[in-house]
């Protein structure tokens, strides 16, 4: 699939965006099972094309090549994931994606086509299936098992899960009392989790943790009772299985006990439709991954602003 045709189907897809339906990009590693990435992450699917590759670079680079004048890194994603490494393989493909205000390719050995998802069928994926924390949710196609690749732990893998605030705002932190309020932090990426609940250890705010909109949803519904676990700020990722994090927004816009609650709504996943469903859904902000001064600064000022 060419860079036009695909992003033509990326744009026809954009009316999922915002009613707990996804569409995805389906390819194989080289063995038979199915992965999926979020197309509104890929730029364009390309054969791949010759790489370089220099000394010192991370194992699991494959090299980097010029895409539309900007030399980009590409990742081996066969091998990030454990199968036999494609950067040989000369029938081999390369999607390339914007994921986190960053453009990066990944060899893949196929790509199949896109198909759409509902948060519903989307689930975490059992320990017994192996994928460990390189896979954050699973579904059936037409009867076989697909994956759906969590770019944020293959990414880290690489770059490292460092998320240090500046001392300016942590200073801003330190100025404020911000201790007696709790944020709940959604995110089914176990590396979000981990880099989100490291900052606002930094700040010493408490954070409750959820895994993805649905189970966020009934905490809150449980919580909102008890003065004692009140929650102050949702800071939610917008795609998880099961119920997403626009549809966690309405679901508590539309509960009488929770729509007071400020929700900022936090992805890797870029584009202007983005703001608009922000806007849209009732959030209160959106921030792209993965800036934590931008991150924390917006959290003090959503807990000052309860």
């Amino acid at each position: 699939m060419g860079g036009a045709a695909l992003l033509d189907s990326v744009e026809s897809h954009t009316r999922l965006a915002g009613h707990n339906r996804v569409a995805m990009l389906l390819f194989r590693l080289g063995q038979a099972q199915l992965f999926g990435i979020n197309v509104f992450k890929v730029r364009e699917v390309l054969r791949k094309p010759a790489l370089e590759k220099l000394p010192g670079m991370h194992p699991l680079l494959a090299g980097s090549f010029d895409y539309r004048g900007k030399t980009i890194p590409v990742i081996d994603l066969a091998a990030a994931l454990g199968y036999p490494p494609l950067e040989n393989d000369h029938s081999a493909h390369l999607v390339v994606t914007e994921f986190s205000r960053s453009v990066q390719g990944f060899l893949v050995a196929d790509f199949q086509r896109i198909v759409h998802c509902t948060g519903e069928s989307l689930e975490a994926p059992s320990p017994t299936l192996g994928f460990g924390g390189r896979v954050n949710a699973v579904t059936r196609i037409e009867g076989q098992l697909m994956a759906v690749v969590d770019v944020e732990h293959v990414l880290a893998t690489i770059e490292g899960t460092a998320a240090d605030v500046s001392p300016r705002i942590q200073q801003q932190a330190d100025l404020h009392d911000l201790s007696p309020r709790r944020i709940m932090v959604v995110d089914d990426s176990t590396v979000a989790r981990l880099r989100i609940i490291q900052l606002l250890k930094q700040m010493d705010i408490e954070c409750v943790v959820a895994q993805d909109g649905q189970e966020a949803l009934e905490l809150l519904k449980r919580m909102a009772d008890g003065e004692d676990e009140r929650i102050t700020v949702v800071l939610s990722d917008i795609e998880m299985p099961r119920l997403d994090g626009y549809a966690l927004t309405r679901a508590i816009r539309d509960t009488p006990t929770l729509r007071s609650l400020k929700v900022v709504l936090h992805s890797s996943l870029s584009g202007v439709f983005n703001e608009t469903l922000v806007r849209d859904v009732g959030a209160d902000r959106f921030i792209a991954k993965f800036q934590p001064d931008l991150l924390a600064k917006t959290v003090i000022e959503m807990m000052l602003a309860q």
